[in-house]
């Protein structure tokens, strides 16, 4: 145990904390049992360990492990904690518990057996909490971590920190809310920066294996986290890389479910559970004309990939500016409001604000006849009526 000790102390060192997310404050860490998930690359060890560094530094009471440690190949973890309460430990964080066999059942147990422990993890945003045998979905509080906002990427390049703004703020205000960025930076200077390369908060690190390390990372998501959690044949690995491919190349996607089934030498409904699974992994982003009470069995309407920077690292080709714009208002939006296929414009978010999305060119006249309408234009600093620049979408979170 004193060698996972020197461990946590030694991340801590070189833990950087120059720049600190928001979700910092929107996770609510005091919470006796709270758990935070994401896709990986996203940030959360690193969240979590700032933290740590912020509010426990010197502090024996609180403790860091990853589960992935070689340390548990011979011990578990309960016995872990045991020993832990005993010298006066009162906050345990775990790290990548989905890499630990019945991390929810021990994880429960801590909870009810030790109701002076307080417990913070985090895993895969495969984790499904409500369907774990242990029953944690009454005791954990759970938040979802998104990668970079637009936002969020122009305080780590350019050191301007800048509030967020609701939907609501954005299409009533725009022009006053454009206005007091616009008074501070050019937005648009970082525009196609953070498309290519501004959505994982690791772009900073070696910029040049950027790409190659979203490579790895969904390489890492297809071979180990589909079988492991999901059940997925190794076998059928290739022919989700390729259709997934197929994707990054080809958003937005409208599928032909028989053709692709037949194409990949997958049936139909298998096909279909691959796409739910490679949603969950946050690999792609599937779109509905009615999201309420989607079945396995229902066809998305569009498929894009999770985010531009995916599309960047996988495709072959070059990326069609249309693409990478619907692509990056849905990433954007998504992450706190629900957003659906619209048959006029291009998306429908909570079920009321239809949004058309163009260059600065783009007219009204696809959306002219309906009573909620907007224009999000790539390429233009100011809005006028119902047009606002795209760019404003990436200040929501």
């Amino acid at each position: 145990m004193d060698s996972l000790f020197e461990k946590y102390r030694n991340r801590l060192l070189v833990t950087d904390t120059t720049f600190i997310r928001s979700s910092m404050d929107a996770i609510q860490w005091e919470s006796r049992l709270y758990g935070i998930k994401g896709a990986r690359g996203v940030g959360k060890t690193t969240i979590m360990l700032q933290y740590l560094k912020r509010n426990y530094l010197n502090d024996e009471t609180a403790l860091y492990v990853s589960l992935d440690n070689l340390w548990f190949a011979k011990n578990s973890l309960i016995s872990l904690a045991d020993n832990f309460v005993k010298r006066g430990g009162k906050h345990l964080f775990i790290d990548e518990v989905h890499k630990y066999p019945g991390w929810a059942q021990e994880i429960k147990n801590l909870y009810d057996d030790y109701p002076g422990l307080h417990i913070v993890f985090t895993g895969s945003s495969m984790l499904n909490i409500l369907n774990s045998r242990a029953d944690l979905s009454r005791r954990a509080v759970v938040h979802e971590m998104q990668g970079l906002s637009f936002r969020e990427f122009i305080g780590m390049t350019a050191g301007k920190n800048f509030s967020t703004y609701s939907l609501e703020d954005i299409l009533n205000n725009h022009l006053e809310i454009s206005g007091d960025i616009l008074r501070k930076i050019k937005p648009l200077q970082y525009f196609e920066k953070y498309l290519q390369y501004g959505y994982y908060p690791f772009f900073s690190e070696v910029p040049a294996l950027y790409h190659q390390r979203i490579e790895e990372i969904v390489n890492m998501i297809l071979e180990i986290e589909l079988p492991s959690m999901r059940g997925v044949e190794n076998s059928h690995i290739p022919k989700i890389r390729k259709l997934l491919r197929i994707i990054a190349e080809s958003v937005p996607f409208i599928p032909n479910i028989s053709k692709l089934s037949e194409r990949a030498g997958i049936s139909r409904v298998t096909l279909l559970s691959y796409l739910i699974y490679l949603q969950e992994a946050r690999l792609i982003n599937s779109v509905y004309s009615d999201s309420e009470g989607i079945t396995r069995l229902q066809k998305p309407d569009k498929i894009y990939m999770e985010n531009t920077n995916i599309m960047y690292a996988l495709s072959l080709r070059t990326l069609a500016k249309g693409t990478l714009r619907e692509t990056f208002l849905l990433n954007q939006l998504k992450y706190k409001h629900k957003v659906e296929y619209a048959k006029q414009g291009d998306l429908l978010i909570d079920g009321k604000h239809t949004i058309e999305i163009g260059g600065n060119n783009k007219k009204n006249k696809q959306i002219s006849s309906l009573p909620d309408a907007w224009i999000a234009a790539d390429n233009i600093e100011f809005g006028t009526h119902n047009k606002l620049p795209l760019w404003l979408f990436g200040f929501l979170y």
